[in-house]
């Protein structure tokens, strides 16, 4: 179940706007003068999707409508009118092809509940992640990183509010939602809000992090946890190696040529894995095997060897891949700036430098070092790779923040690359020409009413 169109009317009081998605290409890129909704629409979308309500209420529109590649359709209604004096301010409506609808009435909370809500994004109360923002030095590395001081606070007040849980769902909506899946990148990227548990009390509360750095720790914890369990698969095997040896009955289809071919292929995968960070040097012991060593009794044990190591390094062939694109593109990006990024189990990101600087002696970088492009680049990269589900929507506003002209114009290449190895779906919304190319066919183009 895919989505094939997205309409929305009466968007900020004056706009309607119809967006066709590209099923076939799975890249759709929305363009329009400032102002005209497009991360509005992106948000919608993730909104109500992902049951942020709280943040779907903000966001002034009258109808939205999304339309699925199975002819069913959802309908958003927002009560524009008399809203002061009426409980229901959203209604939403589900089409599944001639049946009649069904109808969900999202109810305003209470007076005192709106108070809470109101008061907990208070500018007084918002002093603290001002001050945190000044504390962690975030505030003085450039005028590009905090531009966006507006969002970061949103991310604070979005994480705050996102427990409100104001009604139950219907089962069909929660059918609806559970069978599509909406990621949003936003454009302030650089900073995240994560949960925090407090010494004073046991309610968490939100802390601020560089993404980059976040996701460096985050990718050495999915590595090593693909190690550990790499460990258990192989402990497994091991256990019951020599019995197996035992009872493996002497294969006749089996050729010496073949058995080379399948242990070359191995230890090409297991130098693979050594090059992208996820097993050790010394896990790569050499199995050179000459031909007269092969009779039919090693060729029935190195058969059940190779069945053995297949199994053990399937285990890391999704994440090897996934940190191998990720490789390949940010490098061929880094390399302008004499940089280089590799993996390792213990620090996630390890980026490396080879341009001799008289100011400092190391060769190393930490990756709040990199530039405010670099970090755009690796953080949006690195989202797509690994944070987003099989078959997802992922919703990009403005892909273009900080990067280099060149790096626009290899975007669209880089996005269609990850969209063949991850099957995900893109919605991005941009103001830049040299992301689109001559790919003006993938563009949706939004108007204004006219005058």
């Amino acid at each position: 179940m895919r989505i094939k169109q997205i309409s929305v009317s009466g968007l900020f009081g004056i706009f309607d706007h119809v967006i066709p998605l590209n099923i076939d290409e799975r890249i759709t890129i929305i363009h329009s003068p400032n102002g005209f909704g497009k991360t509005a629409i992106l948000r919608i979308l993730n909104s109500f999707f992902n049951s942020r309500y709280t943040d779907l209420r903000a966001i002034p529109f009258r109808n939205f409508r999304v339309e699925f590649d199975d002819s069913t359709s959802v309908e958003i209604i927002k009560n524009t009118e008399n809203v002061e004096n009426s409980e229901v301010n959203i209604v939403i409506n589900f089409y599944k092809h001639d049946l009649k609808p069904v109808s969900f009435a999202l109810r305003r909370v209470n007076s005192h509940d709106d108070k809470e809500i109101l008061i907990s994004f208070s500018s007084d109360d918002l002093i603290p992640a001002k001050e945190q923002l000044y504390s962690t030095g975030l505030m003085n590395l450039s005028i590009e990183k905090i531009r966006y001081l507006e969002d970061y606070l949103q991310g604070f007040y979005s994480l705050s509010s996102s427990n409100f849980k104001l009604q139950q769902e219907p089962d069909w909506l929660e059918k609806l939602k559970s069978n599509i899946h909406i990621h949003l990148i936003e454009s302030q990227r650089l900073l995240n809000f994560v949960p925090k548990r407090s010494s004073k009390r046991s309610a968490e509360t939100p802390s601020m992090l560089s993404t980059v750095s976040a996701y460096s720790d985050e990718l050495a914890k999915l590595m090593q946890d693909k190690f550990k369990e790499y460990g258990t698969t192989s402990q497994s095997l091991d256990r019951t190696f020599p019995i197996r040896v035992v009872k493996q009955q002497p294969s006749t289809d089996l050729t010496d040529e073949q058995l080379r071919h399948q242990l070359n292929e191995l230890e090409a995968t297991r130098s693979r894995l050594i090059e992208v960070g996820l097993l050790d040097k010394d896990e790569d012991a050499e199995f050179q095997i000459q031909p007269q060593d092969i009779d039919e009794s090693t060729k029935n044990a190195l058969s059940v060897y190779v069945q053995d190591v297949e199994k053990k390094l399937s285990v890391f062939a999704d994440i090897a891949s996934k940190i191998d694109l990720l490789r390949k593109i940010i490098n061929n990006k880094f390399a302008y700036s004499y940089k280089e990024i590799n993996f390792s189990k213990e620090k996630g990101f390890v980026i490396t430098t080879s341009y001799n600087s008289p100011l400092s002696n190391s060769k190393t970088l930490l990756p709040t070092d990199l530039s405010s492009g670099e970090q755009h680049e690796l953080v949006l990269l690195y989202e797509l790779l690994f944070k987003v589900q099989p078959n997802s929507l992922v919703s990009i506003d403005e892909p273009e923040l900080s990067l280099h002209v060149g790096w626009q114009v290899q975007f669209l290449k880089d996005l269609q690359d990850i969209t063949q190895l991850t099957d995900l779906n893109i919605l991005m919304a941009t103001h830049s020409p040299d992301i689109i190319q001559d790919r003006w066919d993938l563009t949706v183009e939004l108007k204004g009413p006219h005058k």
